[in-house]
């Protein structure tokens, strides 16, 4: 037998899953949490040494859990959080800084000077997106600005910046590839995304150096191969993406029009819209698709800040259950929700609000709310939020001649709540589809890696592989989904005038 190892670097874990080549079933699974870091309010890190040790040892785990070696391993993937933002030594590999993760805001002062510029319009007709301190760019500009000796350094060509998926290259390879690959490399706001690369207008408009930049490949590609000393043995890497764009290449979502919505720490939504570089009318992103070779492919995307750390809140912050599992269970002592809007801005509103300044809030108080209500109203937010996105991108859709979406593909841990999902499915009016492995996001990388490898013959033979687990059909009235909606956007306004 034949194997794919995927390395699945996210924001509050760090995984290795080996999938069965032929089948694409999973057949071994490790995972490790690390450390976050919040020095400020507003502010969130990592330390890049602690993501690269629980890296490595979760695929040291997998492979020992699998019961095979290096050499029953045809080729490894990475997939990873994206726009978090890491900078090191060429030399000794050593970062100048903990990584500055995707949710933190510190860089937004960056952004409102990018702002005052004008450069909005051509930021986002380059890279698709915009001015947000969400991206990369201005992470990295706030490292250089701050960090004492960087941007000398950096000038003089001895940093290295990148992505998680950089720096997990760089390791795995003792320094041998500084590369991305162009989903990741969509993510910065340095990527001219219709010409597949790194533009030198918003380089100089930010201020950062070339030398600092990796080179950037299809997702489907020779990335050089780990270091035998690693893992008992050489091994080919041939796949890299960021998070969400694996997500939608693992769940086969290959044409336009087809849609995944991955339920994570965050929600991130994404539509294939095929060799179009469409521009969203409706507050979403223009972003590349994993690519297979050197032709542009694109996207669609919307992401919600706070999805499954809604339940992480519940669970830790108010302490209204034991574990994160707990929450469907409470959720159903409830009817409904009781009137009960909970908006989880808690680092501001994404897609397709873009309110960086908003803050969480909890409205439709009576004497008659329980915790129960509270916990129902939140595992909804996770669907509201969802829903706005998606019906923003029907609206681009259409715009753009193409039928509205038919279906949505689930994903993430959250996709495995029933209450939730069937919530989603009313709200949105088509079927919600789950697929047997839901593990998509590391599935994506493997299958990249397996293309670029030739354990698959082509797309097509991918889709065969695909496999429904169960499609939640809409129960409720369009009218009285409209009317849910409705309150939701209200609860919204309300949070976002304070």
């Amino acid at each position: 037998m034949a194997y794919l190892l995927a390395f699945d670097q996210g924001t509050s874990s760090s995984r290795s899953i080996i999938f069965d080549a032929d089948t694409g079933t999973i057949a071994a699974i490790a995972q490790r949490e690390f450390t976050q870091r919040y020095p400020q309010p507003g502010w969130v890190e990592h330390d890049p040494m602690e993501i690269w040790s629980t890296q490595l040892q979760t695929a040291r785990d997998a492979i020992a859990r699998a019961g095979i070696t290096a050499a029953d391993i045809l080729a490894a993937g990475i997939t990873n959080q994206r726009e978090t933002t890491i900078v090191w030594h060429r030399r000794s590999g050593k970062p100048v800084h903990n990584a500055i993760v995707w949710q933190d805001r510190r860089s937004e002062p960056i952004c409102a000077d990018l702002r005052r510029l004008g450069l909005e319009p051509l930021i986002q007709e380059k890279t698709g997106l915009r001015i947000d301190a969400y991206f990369s760019a201005t992470k990295l500009k706030w490292i250089l600005d701050n960090v004492p000796e960087a941007r000398r350094l950096a000038e003089r060509g001895e940093l290295a910046f990148g992505t998680v998926d950089s720096w997990l290259l760089w390791q795995l390879t003792r320094g041998h590839i500084h590369a991305t690959d162009v989903t990741n490399a969509a993510r910065t706001m340095l990527f001219d995304i219709r010409a597949n690369q790194w533009d030198p207008e918003l380089l100089r408009a930010l201020d950062i150096p070339t030398a600092l930049l990796p080179m950037v490949r299809p997702s489907s590609a020779d990335f050089g191969a780990i270091h035998p000393d690693l893992l008992g043995g050489p091994i080919a890497i041939r796949g890299v993406a960021g998070d969400q764009q694996s997500a939608l290449f693992g769940q086969a979502c290959f044409r336009e029009g087809m849609a995944k919505n991955t339920y994570g720490t965050g929600c991130f939504t994404l539509m294939h819209t095929g060799s179009k570089f469409q521009e969203s009318r409706n507050g979403l992103l223009t972003t590349s698709a994993a690519q297979v070779d050197a032709h542009p492919e694109y996207a669609i995307e919307g992401s919600v800040f706070v999805g499954g750390a809604v339940v992480q809140w519940l669970r830790d912050g108010l302490h209204a259950i034991t574990h994160s599992g707990d929450v469907e269970k409470l959720a159903k002592t409830v009817p409904d929700s009781g009137g009960v809007m909970v908006v989880p801005a808690f680092t501001g509103l994404g897609a397709p609000y873009w309110q960086p300044d908003a803050r969480g809030s909890i409205t439709g108080l009576t004497r008659g709310t329980n915790i129960a209500h509270i916990a129902r109203a939140a595992l909804d937010s996770i669907a509201y939020q969802s829903a706005a996105l998606l019906q923003a991108m029907s609206r681009d859709a259409i715009a753009a001649g193409a039928a509205p979406l038919a279906e949505l593909r689930v994903d993430g841990g959250a996709c495995a709540n029933d209450l939730l999902m069937q919530f989603q499915a009313d709200l949105l009016g088509i079927p919600v589809v789950r697929p047997t492995i839901i593990e998509t996001t590391a599935l994506g990388a493997a299958y990249l890696a397996g293309l670029a490898c030739g354990a698959f013959a082509s797309k097509e033979a991918l889709s065969e592989l695909w496999r429904v687990d169960r499609r939640f059909t809409p129960q409720m009235d369009r009218k009285e989904a409209a009317v849910l909606m409705e309150r939701w956007e209200h609860a919204v306004r309300q949070t976002c005038s304070q």
